[in-house]
């Protein structure tokens, strides 16, 4: 069995059509599963929304920034000194402009599959062991995994989990690691990578015989073009999101 594993695609087309024809030239995959945040922050919500909807074999789940548009909650910001109190207002200001430039563009159709988005996926797979799919981990949809979670911190986001292996998203950056018989796979973010490289990613697991052989892949597609489409449609984050895209970083 193939699994391709997408996250946090961030409503950048370009980026997801890139993958998916690279997914198409390594011979594609029995099952794609999406990790969450579909939508927010780069142009194109809908038509990402379109794209992935119409993947044959496709599993979805519930992402934090997903969960922002349906409930809408809104990411926390707190001011830890006095120049981010001085910033305060104006990111507030923008944080909102962006979910609602989103919310804007999506039809109550759009919204109602984002709404029932589960947050958690599950395959038992015979001679393998059990799969689960989340945005983050299974502490919550913001609460992600890193190179440099320590052991225990892994454990509690693992929640005494019986998978063989979690596939997760959430924090852009690609990853593996193992607590005990457990591995966790982060394949990194489509549409908005911030751990230096541009270019999209995302992985490809072959599981045969009780093993798993995973693949990470990198894939380059026009930066410019989606950074100029900010511009084009008016976003109102649009320097925000193109700074991220064109640094790959965090700031």
């Amino acid at each position: 069995m193939r699994i391709a594993v997408l996250a946090d695609v961030h409503g950048n087309l370009p980026a997801l059509e890139a993958v998916l024809s690279h997914l198409d030239e390594q011979g594609g995959a029995d099952e794609i599963w999406v990790l969450g945040d579909v939508a927010v922050f780069c142009p194109y919500p809908a038509e990402v929304l379109e794209r992935l909807v119409a993947l044959p074999r496709a599993r979805f789940l519930q992402g934090n920034t997903d969960r922002y548009l349906v409930t809408g909650e809104r990411p926390r910001w707190i001011a830890e000194d006095q120049s981010q109190w001085k910033a305060m207002a104006a990111a507030l200001k923008e944080r909102d402009a962006n979910f609602r430039w989103t919310l804007e563009r999506l039809t109550y159709e759009w919204y109602s599959f984002l709404r029932e988005l589960p947050f958690l996926q599950r395959l038992n797979l015979d001679g393998y062991g059990t799969i689960i799919g989340v945005h983050a981990s299974l502490a919550g949809d913001e609460a992600g995994i890193w190179a440099d979670t320590t052991e225990p911190e892994l454990r509690d986001l693992l929640a005494d989990s019986d998978a063989s292996l979690l596939l997760c998203g959430h924090t852009h950056h690609q990853l593996e690691r193992w607590l005990g018989d457990v591995r966790v796979l982060n394949a990194g973010s489509v549409g908005l990578p911030l751990d230096g490289d541009q270019r999209a990613g995302y992985a490809i697991l072959d599981l045969e015989d009780g093993d798993c052989q995973v693949a990470f892949h990198r894939v380059p597609y026009d930066v410019d073009e989606v950074i100029a489409r900010l511009q084009e449609v008016g976003h109102p984050a649009s320097e925000w999101v193109g700074t991220r895209l064109r640094l790959a970083a965090h700031s």
